[in-house]
């Protein structure tokens, strides 16, 4: 294994996600915020902060966010809601660049129904989309890796090896 393995849990990727990668989720999350995770959204920001409930819910989002982004562990599904959020508000292009590179179909970064069908990715087409995202920053490339395997273990599978394809060093958490 590489450096740095894959984190086995969203909560432990979310712990280890910079500061403001952790704000950029929560300001996604709550600008659209899914309605299976918002009252686990207010939950942890009336543990964060001692606020009553209806005190969190009139906070602006942008509040909520900044307040979000400081609890390291939110509890597993909201991390994964976070997680999600953090690439559909402003990693797209980059979603976008893997899935085309392995020709699974999506729309705007999102898997469409039909890549259902599609058979679990292999490590050399995984290792060859991989290198299609050179061009950006290699700690969002993990962290957006790292999410998919979380999200779906058996078609992502392949992707428990792709820290060894990642270039490490200093630059992976500057950006």
């Amino acid at each position: 294994m590489g450096a740095m393995a894959l984190q086995p849990t969203a909560t432990r990727l979310w712990k280890n996600l910079p500061p403001e990668e952790r704000l950029a989720a929560a300001t996604a999350f709550f600008a659209e915020p899914p309605p299976e995770l918002a009252g686990t959204a207010l939950g942890a920001l009336v543990r964060a902060r001692h606020l009553r409930p209806q005190a969190a819910r009139s906070l602006a989002p942008d509040a909520q966010a900044r307040i979000l982004a400081t609890v390291l562990d939110p509890g597993e599904p909201l991390c994964q809601g976070l997680l999600v959020s953090l690439h559909l508000g402003h990693r797209r292009a980059l979603l976008g660049a893997f899935l085309d590179a392995l020709s699974l179909p999506h729309e705007d970064g999102v898997l469409k129904e039909e890549a259902d069908a599609a058979a679990p990715v292999t490590a050399a087409k995984a290792k060859a989309a991989v290198g299609a995202l050179a061009s950006y920053p290699a700690g969002e490339v993990r962290t957006y890796l790292n999410t998919l395997w979380l999200q779906d273990p058996q078609r992502w599978g392949a992707l428990e090896g792709a820290d060894d394809w990642l270039p490490h060093g200093s630059g992976a958490g500057a950006s």
